[in-house]
């Protein structure tokens, strides 16, 4: 008996076709043999690239996002600032987050490739000075970083008469190319070249244990690595350094002119050493990219940085000022 004429047969040969090829498409699979999800902003794989500066909150990020998300996957990789933007231009990452927004040239590359990358401000972040705990000298004016960053000031006595001890000024950041020592060039000493003296360790942990075991040591790092009071590793650097206070004034007349990188001081402005922080996404369409951006922008993603001791874009911080009695 047939069960089929010729057009039935087509038909239905048709129909296992599709349903194969749908199959397939389903149950893709990564280069490491795991299944391949469906790419959306909640769901997929996606290769991030991040300045390491701000490693220990944008991975409180990334790993709230994957549980609230458990089929995505964000692939985060902590480097220095050049090497991340690079990333983002030679279309190795999706999205990058970085201290700046792009440059003329960077801008321009895209512009050629027809992309209209999306930038968005997500923090207010402090960069902090520390010095060794012995360290008298740890109120600072923003004209002694410049002579000190310079290699103008060399001696720890010609910055103040406290320290005159301590010899020689060792100047460290965290790595080559960073975030942190772009921002001194561009933002204290004005375009002006780094000193000779000036060195970088391997990482920030590593500069703050250089900074933690040499007197005479002043080093630059982002504040989220020691701004948490919940995270016990933050509060673990604080107590092998000082942070030094600073002061926008040449000639400062009383303590209060000197501030440290606490939020409120971040969110009113009067911490002399802030910079934007931003997330920048080349997706053309709604991926785990954009929906990865849209979650550190957003709402759970601003309490996040609030938390840590940053200043978010969004969210607000409520200043409370307590009169002495």
């Amino acid at each position: 008996m047939t069960l089929f004429s010729a057009k039935g047969r087509t038909v239905a040969w048709a129909a296992l076709a599709l349903g194969a090829t749908l199959l397939s498409s389903c149950n893709r699979t990564n280069p490491d043999g795991s299944v391949a999800v469906e790419d959306t902003p909640t769901t997929g794989n996606v290769r991030v690239s991040i300045d390491n500066t701000f490693e220990p909150i944008l991975k409180s990020h990334v790993d709230t996002f994957q549980k609230l998300y458990q089929y995505a996957r964000i692939d985060a990789s902590y480097k220095p600032e050049q090497e991340a933007m690079r990333d983002l231009l030679d279309d190795k990452v999706r999205a990058v987050v970085v201290a700046r927004p792009l440059n003329t040239d960077e801008q321009a590359v895209f512009d050629r490739l027809k992309i209209v990358p999306r930038t968005t401000p997500i923090a207010t972040d402090g960069v902090a000075i520390i010095v060794h705990p012995s360290n008298p000298d740890s109120l600072l004016t923003l004209v002694q970083l410049r002579d000190i960053f310079m290699g103008t000031a060399t001696k720890w006595s010609q910055v103040g008469s406290k320290a005159s001890k301590l010899g020689v000024i060792n100047v460290v950041f965290d790595q080559n190319r960073s975030s942190t020592a772009r921002y001194v060039q561009d933002s204290i000493t004005r375009g002006a070249a780094l000193s000779k003296q000036v060195f970088a360790s391997e990482s920030n942990p590593k500069l703050i244990d250089y900074v933690a075991t040499h007197p005479n040591a002043i080093g630059v790092i982002g504040v989220n690595w020691i701004s948490d009071q919940d995270d016990s590793q933050a509060q673990g650097f604080l107590h092998k350094v000082r942070v030094a206070a600073i002061s926008k004034a040449s000639q400062p007349t009383r303590t209060s002119d000197y501030v440290k990188p606490y939020q409120a001081y971040l969110a009113t402005g009067e911490y002399p050493l802030r910079r934007k922080l931003f997330i920048i996404s080349r997706e053309a369409r709604a991926g785990l990219g954009t929906g990865f951006a849209s979650f550190v922008a957003g709402n759970k993603g601003q309490l996040i940085f609030l938390k840590s001791g940053l200043m978010p874009a969004t969210g607000q911080v409520r200043l409370v000022q307590a009169n002495r009695q």
